[in-house]
């Protein structure tokens, strides 16, 4: 079995150079997808349950399937709660085996915030897992817009939570379809100097390649969330798939055909953070 916590994948990652992939999970045949990735690349992996994910499948459910998965291969595979809203569900998510509570008070007031996450932590490390915790609101391709991490603020919070890594908001976005954008380097370079928390990026897919892989060799970037460049490569297979031949209708037959483009579409991920051979 290679259950890991968050703490176990990210703490040699930021002393080796490179960065964790936390694949978004939606159900069994992508986070499948993910672990079989992962195996055939040597890597550690994160499994991501997110709200969208929880609001189809039960975290009970969730928690029973990655953990399963986890106990199949060989490399390290961390089960995490991915923006927790409330200590009820994190600590329901605790008892549904997860590995790493991630709580999002990103919106709230900094006190509050830190107050509300430092309780996340509290439960977590009793219980011998991780907590991830998040500093400036990530915004969403199209919603809400961003609110960027301030320097100060990221230390405060790093050292009053308590948390394991720290998610923070230097021009990244959630849901972007393409990776036009960039990251904020100067203002990661400011909040690496103010903390030596790990630091975690949500909406990764939008992050260029090229930038993504450097920071993942040159910072304390040590965790990319990738969620819509692996939803948009199951759609692709999906659509394949049943284009194919309109009259079948076996969804076991149809849904096994996204298996290998979406482990390909992870194993690219994988190597392109320099995880592979890590795990």
């Amino acid at each position: 079995m290679t259950l890991a916590t968050l703490s176990d994948v990210l703490q040699p990652a930021q002393k080796g150079g490179y960065a964790v992939p936390g694949l978004v999970c939606l159900g069994w045949e992508d986070m499948r997808a993910y672990v079989a990735a992962a195996e055939a690349e040597r890597a550690p992996v994160i499994l991501q349950a997110g709200p969208s994910c929880r609001a189809h499948t039960p975290l009970p459910v969730l928690g029973a399937m990655m953990r399963y998965l986890a106990e199949s291969v060989d490399v390290p595979v961390v089960v995490h709660l991915d923006h927790g809203y409330t200590l009820e569900e994190c600590r329901a998510a605790l008892d549904a085996g997860f590995t790493s509570l991630m709580y999002d008070g990103s919106r709230k007031p900094l006190a509050q915030n830190i107050d509300e996450t430092a309780r996340v932590a509290a439960l977590a490390h009793a219980a011998g897992i991780s907590c991830e915790g998040e500093i400036g609101f990530v915004g969403y391709a199209g919603g809400d817009a961003s609110a960027g991490t301030d320097p100060a603020e990221a230390a405060q919070f790093a050292r009053e939570s308590g948390v394991d890594a720290m998610a923070i908001s230097v021009g990244n976005v959630h849901l972007q379809t393409d990776h036009e954008g960039g990251l904020d380097e100067p203002r990661i370079r400011a909040i690496e100097a103010a903390t030596n928390v790990p630091l975690v990026i949500h909406g990764g897919s939008g992050v260029p390649y090229a930038q993504r892989a450097a920071l993942a060799a040159g910072s304390r970037i040590v965790k990319f969330n990738i969620g819509t460049e692996l939803r948009m490569a199951f759609g692709r297979a999906l659509r394949e798939a049943v284009n194919a031949d309109p009259g079948r209708y076996d969804r076991v037959a149809i849904l096994k055909e996204t298996h290998d483009p979406v482990m390909e579409a992870a194993r690219a991920v994988i190597r392109n953070l320099g995880a592979s051979g890590r795990g």
